[in-house]
């Protein structure tokens, strides 16, 4: 079909990554058949309008996604398709770690094959990606880490930018960098309890700083440093884990102003912080040479790709968190960079991240109708509640109820440093769960804390 000319549209992607779109949708509506030839390069090209190399590109892009096959001195043609595998392997399914706070999982099937087809460029550039790579990660997937960080308003220089395996790895690495056992380092005190365990196996102090309903106390800040003489502060500015709260813009600057005086490192923990429509801008900008930025992808990609984009102080702190990420990891996977370097390249991604922000604003409405009556805070995009119980009702009592359900549940003293924990709960909404069984398990939570209520 040497006449065959791509509908290409304005959706302002690069024309290279449309001339791949067009092959691919005219191969689903049978347009284009196997073993159908497509016109030469130079002829298309001059067809329409553009330059060569863009039409070349744009093949070589349809042939990463296994579209077509190219056979030098006959042409490129439509490439067989690949058998579909028989479906999800049984032995998988259930792996579901209810103790981590989960994203909801998306059921489009349009988008779950926008994020198969990310597998197919993979599975092309599969022998480069099987070699050893650069702890910081290739010029390529700077670009596109970049052009991730730039939702949140940061456009970092590739010296400063390291791409690790996943935002537990990163903090572990950074803490070596930045403290030695018996240190002292701050947090709030209710805290993520990934950094409360990190902190402990590195045999650091931790201190917890007071807080109210827009994070950490500026003032509590300032006395913690001038008593405890600590080494870094670590925060998850928004959509907290496990309170749910996002500090404002002027209490990040105010925190910002007490670190700059004193030159207090920031381990600014961002992993939810692309998910809100309008957040804050990262306490990053307003402190760019204390800061070290992780933008993990557990939250707004998926867990299972273990990669986060973190932006060091300057370009030697960055090359000192590559040399502890190789001792300690030796890169992040290059399969997993790649496949999120395309994700982000062809908008799968970013369709990824609207999904989660529209599916836990549903979850959200979800558990306001379900546990209307209990006491909870909740945000619009956040992917638990941090539940409150009734006097008398112990934490441990609900817990035990919830045993063997589907919802991830965890008591508050897992969360709390440095003071007693109360009788709070925080509860996930997100993972395999549907809308459906959501709401039922939330109504069967509601039943067993008016019935313990009732029993006391």
């Amino acid at each position: 079909m040497t006449d065959w000319t791509p509908q290409t549209k304005a959706n302002g992607k690069p024309r290279y990554i449309a001339i791949a779109d067009a092959i691919e949708q005219d191969i689903k509506d049978g347009v284009l058949t196997p073993g159908t030839r497509l016109p030469p390069q130079r002829r298309l090209a001059e067809h329409m309008g553009i330059d060569f190399t863009t039409v070349s590109r744009g093949y070589s892009e349809a042939q990463s996604r296994g579209l077509v096959k190219s056979h030098v001195g006959r042409g490129t043609f439509i490439a067989e398709p690949v058998e579909a595998s028989a479906g999800p392997d049984p032995l998988r399914l259930a792996d579901e770690d209810l103790s981590m706070n989960l994203p909801p999982e998306p059921t489009d099937p349009a988008l779950i094959a926008n994020m198969r087809g990310g597998l197919d460029y993979v599975s092309a550039n599969l022998m480069q990606l099987l070699r050893y790579q650069s702890s910081t990660g290739s010029d390529k997937d700077k670009d596109a880490a970049s052009t991730w960080l730039s939702l949140r308003g940061m456009i970092p220089t590739s010296a400063r930018l390291v791409i690790s395996p996943g935002a537990h790895s990163t903090i572990c690495a950074i803490l070596t960098i930045l403290t030695q056992p018996g240190d002292t380092v701050l947090c709030e005190q209710i805290t993520y309890p990934g950094f409360r365990n990190i902190a402990s196996r590195r045999g650091l102090n931790l201190i917890g700083i007071e807080m109210d309903d827009d994070g950490i106390l500026p003032d509590a800040l300032e006395a913690a440093i001038q008593r405890h003489g600590p080494k870094a502060l670590y925060l998850n500015p928004t959509l907290q884990n496990p309170t749910t709260l996002t500090i404002p813009t002027d209490r990040r600057l105010a925190i910002s102003e007490v670190l700059n005086r004193h030159g207090l490192h920031l381990i600014e923990d961002d992993a939810y912080g692309f998910i809100p429509a309008r957040p804050p801008a990262p306490i990053a900008v307003s402190a760019p040479d204390l800061t070290w930025h992780i933008g993990g992808l557990a939250k707004c990609i998926g867990a299972g790709l273990r990669l986060a984009y973190t932006v060091a102080p300057n370009g030697k702190q960055a090359y000192s968190l590559g040399q502890a990420l190789k001792v300690q990891a030796v890169m992040a996977s290059p399969i997993t960079t790649a496949l999120a370097t395309r994700w982000i390249e062809d908008g799968t991604a970013d369709q990824i991240r609207r999904f989660i922000r529209s599916e836990t604003s549903a979850r959200q409405a979800i558990a306001r109708e379900a546990l209307d009556g209990c006491t909870f805070i909740g945000a619009e995009n956040a992917f638990n509640i941090w539940l409150t119980l009734p006097k008398g009702i112990g934490r441990a009592d609900i817990v035990a109820r919830m045993a063997g359900r589907p919802v991830g549940i965890m008591p508050s003293d897992a969360f709390s440093v440095g003071i007693t924990p109360g009788e709070q709960l925080r509860l996930c909404l997100g993972g395999s769960l549907t809308r459906d069984a959501l709401r039922a398990n939330l109504y069967f939570l509601a039943n067993s804390i008016q019935h313990n209520a009732f029993m006391g």
